[in-house]
């Protein structure tokens, strides 16, 4: 490794698949070293993984980057949103945490928006109306199904708290991440004690939500927990939600729309103004500056693709062009549109229709209501 010319800092990308690490020279933008490890998420209709691997996951990629991150000098987090994370008075996660596309919180979703006034004042209070995917519908769930898991629960967190707090040892998140729960008001800035007393969540559970720019703390030992493979004293900056950590690397600034096609598909863009549709397609989040990140997201994007594929024996990139084939890809429901209940839809088929084809129309269903959501979330 030649000598930076900035301090050497280290990003972390802890999304639902794999944990991803890049040592960058702040002097130069330089990328000196990469890392990255995957992670095991279990079930059909089900979506859970365990946080250790998470932790166990950035320690490999971390070691994969040999030199260069015992030279770091900061390091922030960004992880998949929603996901919840429930631990015990020691920090060890009481189950498996159920992630954002685990959609099996539908009832709970609907008795929530109901219990509250109805979409309207979720949109008003809180910024957006809950999906299956928000981590408040799955702490209802979790109350439900599981409650001696819930009781159990001496702390909850999302993904990238979860890390951040391993790494210093203090509970912390910001408001971008935080905004996606469906428990943090947009309007107060702040947790909403109405929506955490129809949740049967209190909020000593929770993590100190700090501002924006504001230090987590410094990488430090962890009691029960091996070590991170940072320097001590290397600082930690609070860290945020994917989407936010995307918005912020690119530099967005109002009126510049991305689209983004993962595990996920989203559409989103900076906006200075306070986003709050009663339609529930724009989730008004917050970014991880003091703006707004209103984002339309699909359940089904390279997931569903990729199992297409799958299922024709082909790769990936192996389409033809369209033909009359239309395919639904919702295979775990769906977010945008709001069908959690819904399955894949296929209908057009010829003689003549080639398996290309079919590809090719699971790319085409994957994008499209993105494209639909995309005039919503810039107005």
């Amino acid at each position: 490794m030649t000598a930076p010319q900035g301090p050497l800092v280290v990003g972390v990308d802890s999304s639902t698949q794999s944990t991803k690490v890049l040592v960058v020279d702040a002097g130069t933008g330089d990328v000196v070293a990469r890392g990255q490890a995957a992670h095991t998420v279990t079930g059909d209709q089900r979506r859970e993984s365990d946080p250790q691997e998470w932790w166990q996951a950035l320690r490999e990629a971390l070691a994969q980057c040999g030199p260069a991150a015992a030279e770091a000098a900061a390091v922030s987090v960004a992880g998949q949103q929603h996901g919840l994370v429930t631990l015990d008075a020691q920090g060890v996660p009481v189950r498996p945490a159920l992630l954002w596309n685990d959609v099996r919180s539908a009832p709970q979703r609907d008795r929530l928006v109901a219990e509250l006034g109805g979409p309207g004042e979720w949109a008003e209070r809180i910024g957006s109306v809950p999906l299956p995917a928000y981590t408040v519908t799955k702490w209802a769930w979790l109350r439900e199904n599981e409650p001696q898991a819930a009781a159990a629960a001496a702390a909850v967190r999302l993904p990238h708290d979860f890390l951040t707090e391993r790494l210093t040892g203090r509970a912390v998140t910001d408001r971008g991440d935080a905004s996606g729960t469906g428990w943090w008001s947009s309007a107060q800035q702040a947790y909403d004690e109405k929506v955490l007393e129809l949740a049967e969540l209190d909020p000593q559970l929770l993590p100190e939500v700090l501002a924006p720019g504001e230090a987590a703390g410094t990488v430090g030992e962890v009691a029960g927990w091996e070590p991170s493979g940072l320097p001590e004293g290397t600082l930690v900056a609070t860290g945020t939600g994917d989407n936010m950590a995307a918005a912020l690397g690119l530099g967005l600034r109002p009126g510049r729309p991305v689209v983004s096609l993962g595990t996920s598909g989203t559409v989103y863009a900076v906006s200075p103004h306070r986003p709050t549709d009663p339609s529930g397609t724009v989730s008004g989040f917050a970014d991880a500056r003091a703006d707004w990140l209103p984002l339309a997201c699909t359940l089904n994007c390279t997931l569903a693709v990729d199992r297409v594929a799958e299922l024709l024996g082909r790769d990936r990139e192996a389409v033809d062009p369209a033909g009359e084939t239309v395919l639904l890809p919702f295979l775990d429901g769906e977010r945008t549109p709001d069908f959690p209940y819904a399955t894949g839809l296929l209908t057009g088929l010829r003689h003549a229709t080639s398996g290309g084809q079919l590809l090719q129309a699971a790319y085409d269903g994957a994008v499209f209501t993105l494209l639909q959501a995309l005039d919503r979330v810039l107005n």
